[in-house]
């Protein structure tokens, strides 16, 4: 049975254990193991850090809550887990609600004056090109990486 890391924003949320259960129980649906960031009690930052990478190195898959987090931009944690889960060797999976390129939401600049990437692509490069990006929530997500096993 793959192993999948869930990542994303949702650790921040009032009911953060109980989303968890919910995505691990929608994961062993599709036939998955979820493993979830606060399945291990941590309490100062370097256990969470040490915690969360040791989760990711024991799982196959990341599937990462990529929506807009605090801004116009995914979670940050998030996308570090997402590097670290590439370089090693990790699948990768965003699902987002909103798949619209970033440019069309923001245009060709930002409110400082920033340059936004035109390779029509909801997230930065450095994130769309490794990973299969999915439109639509962790369910979305799950549906596809079922289907492609399948094949």
């Amino acid at each position: 049975m793959k192993r999948i890391y869930l990542a994303g924003f949702d650790v921040f949320s009032p009911d953060a254990i109980e989303i968890g259960q919910i995505m691990k129980n929608m994961c062993a649906e599709f036939g998955f193991e979820g493993v979830y960031p606060l399945d291990k009690e941590c309490h100062t930052p370097d256990e969470i850090f040490m915690s969360n990478t040791a989760l990711i190195r024991s799982c196959d898959i990341i599937a990462a809550n990529m929506n807009r987090f605090r801004g116009f931009e995914p979670d940050s944690g998030t996308a570090f887990e997402l590097g670290f889960g590439y370089a090693l060797g990790k699948e990768l999976y965003c699902y987002m609600n909103d798949t619209t390129p970033m440019i069309s939401i923001i245009g060709q600049t930002d409110e400082n004056g920033y340059y936004v990437e035109n390779f029509d692509q909801p997230l930065n490069l450095m994130i769309s090109v490794p990973s299969i990006i999915v439109r639509g929530g962790l369910r979305d997500c799950l549906e596809y990486l079922a289907l492609s096993s399948e094949n």
